[in-house]
């Protein structure tokens, strides 16, 4: 049903369900979210959601962390951050939100008749011909 936003997975963390709330209505209007989207865009927001929090535990601890043998060490939470990023690219292009995806993207303008109403059209004026 046009306009209206669909509710957030429940499973989602408060940051990606913030995510949800905001991405959806942009997909919505640039005409990019339908309902066989959800698993999609799910995806995309636990990511971001993963992605935050793994950030904020970066700033608090830092990217280098005293390990259990009392040695410097990369703090695991930047694989987490990294990982989540990688996801969240990907699903970012499988919407046609990145740059380079964006400019492979072919949206109808909402006035723009689609190519089976095009097609509809042509048949119908043939047939008429041809009465």
């Amino acid at each position: 049903m046009p306009g209206v936003v669909p509710y957030a997975p429940k499973f989602l963390n408060a940051e990606a369900r913030a995510e949800w709330n905001r991405m959806v209505r942009i997909l919505l209007a640039m005409g990019l979210y339908t309902e066989v989207d959800h698993a999609a865009l799910a995806m995309y927001c636990q990511a971001w959601g993963r992605w935050v929090v793994a950030e904020r535990k970066l700033t608090k601890e830092g990217e280098i962390i005293i390990g259990a043998e009392g040695g410097k060490m990369q703090n695991p939470w930047r694989y987490e951050a990294n990982k989540a990023q990688q996801q969240m690219r990907q699903m970012l292009s499988e919407f046609g939100l990145t740059p380079a995806s964006r400019s492979r993207l072919s949206v109808p303008a909402p006035d723009e008749p689609s190519l089976a109403d095009q097609l509809f059209s042509m048949a119908n004026s043939v047939a008429k011909d041809g009465e």
